[in-house]
Parts: structure tokens; sequence; C-alpha cells
């Protein structure tokens, strides 16, 4: 689902909906296509109704947020694939290697271009990852 406007230079700016409750509680846009290209805004390990999965583990979570941005990507058109570029948040350094495996996993072809900064906190002190996204439709390996 998307909701769609034209900006003064002629592009359209989509804002990309999966259908999530907790996004439309808040007033949040999942993400934005504009163009061929997509910004999927930081996403942590809620489920459609906002309840946090996997708490206190890093490689549940970390599973959680790229299932959420694979559909985020799903209502722009795009795949995994086409992701060029990750901006990570994690609360605990140490478990990065779970991150890591997850990351992998979600991109079995290989990691797209991406920074890692460690935090003290996200949204919510159960949350242990946050994961922004930038990819281009129809540009996967």
């Amino acid at each position: 689902m998307s909701d769609r406007q034209i900006g003064e230079d002629g592009l359209k700016q989509e804002r990309l909906d999966p259908g999530w409750s907790w996004t439309r509680k808040f007033d949040i846009s999942a993400g934005v296509k504009v163009g061929d290209t997509v910004y999927v805004s930081g996403t942590v390990a809620f489920d459609g109704d906002g309840n946090v999965v996997g708490e206190g583990d890093m490689y549940v979570q970390s599973k959680q947020v790229f299932g959420n941005i694979k559909e985020v990507l799903a209502c722009a058109g795009a795949s995994m694939a086409d992701v060029v570029k990750i901006t990570v948040f994690v609360t605990d350094m140490a478990a990065y290697g779970a991150f890591g495996r997850a990351r992998t996993e979600a991109f079995p072809d290989g990691v797209p271009a991406s920074a890692v900064y460690g935090t003290t906190t996200l949204v919510k002190p159960e949350l242990l990852v946050e994961v922004e996204a930038v990819a281009v439709v129809a540009s996967g390996r």
C-alpha cells in the first residue's frame, strides 16, 4: 500500500505502508520511494501490532528487522537484492556476531554497503537493533 505525492520537481514521493498498525498509530512512514530509490525508515523488531519480537535475543530481533525491511521493499516493488546500503544501530556490540549471522542470511548474494554504530538505547529499552536501508528497484545483483 502506498500514498503518492508529487513534488515541485515532478518526482513522485510514495509513502510505503505494509499495513502495520503501529506505523498508522504513530503516523510514521515505514519507507518512502522517490523514482526508483527506496528509503526504508529505521526498522526495529516489531511485529505488525508493535510488539517486540525476540526480547533479549539479537539474532531473533535481527531476523525480524530484516523480515520487516523485506515487507517495506515489497510495497515498492523491490527486494532485498536491490538494497545498496544499510545503516545499523546496536545496543550491544558484544552481540554483533548474532546480528552479522542474520545479516548474511538476509543477503545471501553479498552484504550491501553498510555501517554499524553502537548506541545506548533505541525507542524501547527491549530493542537491541535498528536498521535503515536504501534500495534501488530492479538493481539486484
